[in-house]
């Protein structure tokens, strides 16, 4: 498969080939995905897998008359062996296309826009990195796995629009087991793998780990304080990601963020939310076709920006910006505030320390209420110290309250999320985000 640049020119082969070979009133879009991966899996803090996964394929969709199909085709990186498929798939798409209705929402891209954005931060050394962890997780029940390595993205069309993005990153997943069955579950992600930036997570981690050996506490249903770390509040981005910011939603009154963009509800004023493409492993550019450009979804706790597919845009009149089909945000960054890390226990004072959120979902969907359980290191928290573990609880409260008037601070300090999905592929979602101290928090069981 080759470096980026060796990428980028079998990808231009496919291009130039499928141009001519397009007969007119036809017309296509091809999108790349490519990665080279190495993969570590860690049990008993002890490497138990290792491996590298290179592979590439092309989406290919053919269009003619107001009809379009498509076809995945896996590439082998002989780019003779490589035309073959794309010219056997151009075949079968053209004896598909006569059978299929036309669309009414397809919208094409006619501009032919060019981007390309080569993120070559070099990454750590595979045997570095194995080293540090095993090092940091000596005498300790480490269960991990860590993915690194380029990702590759492309796209061009009949229009002449071509665009390619290339980003290394690296996510080490881990949990660290007690001797009890407790865990606690961390990540550390980006694009330059830090001894130091390791080493403070890893301690912090650490440190939680040994306060799960304290007799747990109970907590009766009600109201209490609350601190949810980054990871906890990204589930909770997550969910409203899905579909809160999507023009499709919003247009058809199903948006669990309907409210916000009626302008009827707004968050706290230290809540502002972008989906920040620039610097992102995100592509600048959709599978559809689309640049892509940041968005402002919500600013100063106000409604912002929707996320438009072409699809959206042709049913409801709008413009499209480069979101996918599914319209979810995919590089989000909300903005930090100003609670210094070191200060979050003592600003608490007494209350939860909630590391992670798990199983979420809406309890009531209009009224943005989200329900889900605590999960890992959650603490009871007495006069700014750690005093025990808290067994897990349900938590059922409404993003206009936690994210509104309860909100009290967000945190100095943001944590990179990267998507630590490999299903077919690894994924360039992200999610920088702060923590947030919660006047209150609702527990119901």
């Amino acid at each position: 498969m080759g470096t980026s640049s060796n990428q980028a020119e079998a990808f231009k082969a496919l291009v130039h080939w499928l141009r001519d070979a397009v007969r007119e009133p036809e017309q296509f879009t091809l999108s790349y995905a490519a990665e080279s991966s190495a993969f570590v899996r860690f049990n008993h803090a002890k490497v138990r897998q290792a491996g590298q996964v290179r592979q590439a394929s092309v989406g290919f969709k053919l269009i003619d008359d107001g009809r379009h199909a498509d076809l995945d085709i896996t590439l082998c990186g002989d780019v003779q062996v490589d035309l073959q498929r794309l010219s056997e798939g151009l075949q079968q798409l053209r004896d598909t296309l006569p059978l299929l209705p036309q669309d009414p929402y397809l919208l094409l891209n006619y501009t032919g826009w060019q981007s390309k954005n080569v993120q070559d931060h070099p990454l750590p050394d595979t045997e570095q990195v194995v080293a540090e962890i095993t090092r940091a997780a000596e005498g300790l029940d480490l269960v991990g796995f860590y993915a690194a390595g380029p990702i590759s993205r492309g796209f061009a069309s009949s229009s002449g629009a071509f665009g390619w993005h290339q980003a290394n990153s690296f996510n080490f997943d881990f949990s660290l087991f007690h001797d009890n069955g407790q865990a606690v579950k961390a990540s550390y992600a980006g694009h330059d793998w830090s001894s130091e930036g390791f080493t403070k997570r890893f301690a912090q981690a650490r440190e939680q780990l040994a306060f799960l050996g304290r007799p747990q506490r109970t907590l009766a249903p009600g109201q209490y304080r609350a601190y949810l770390a980054p990871a906890a509040l990204g589930e909770i981005m997550d969910m409203l990601g899905w579909g809160g910011f999507s023009a499709q939603s919003i247009a058809s009154k199903n948006s669990p963020l309907q409210k916000l963009y009626a302008g009827d509800s707004s968050f706290s004023p230290l809540v502002s939310l972008d989906e920040k493409v620039s610097g992102s492993l995100s592509p600048a550019f959709s599978g559809e076709g689309y640049p892509r450009s940041d968005l402002g979804l919500i600013v100063n706790g106000k409604a912002g920006a929707q996320m438009v597919s072409s699809r959206s845009a042709a049913e409801y009149g709008l413009t499209a910006n480069g979101a996918s089909g599914g319209e979810m945000p995919s590089a989000l960054n909300m903005a930090a505030g100003a609670l210094p890390e070191t200060e979050i226990l003592k600003q608490l004072g007494t209350g939860l320390y909630i590391s992670n959120l798990w199983y979420l979902n809406y309890s009531d969907q209009p009224a943005a209420r989200l329900t889900g359980m605590t999960r890992f290191a959650t603490f009871w928290v007495e006069n700014g110290e750690i005093q025990a573990p808290v067994s897990t609880m349900r938590f059922d409260d409404s993003a206009y309250n936690l994210l509104g008037a309860q909100l009290e601070a967000l945190t100095e300090e943001r944590e990179l999320l990267l998507s630590a999905s490999t299903y077919s592929q690894r994924a360039t979602a992200s999610a920088l985000l702060p923590g947030a101290l919660i006047s209150r928090l609702t527990l119901t069981l």
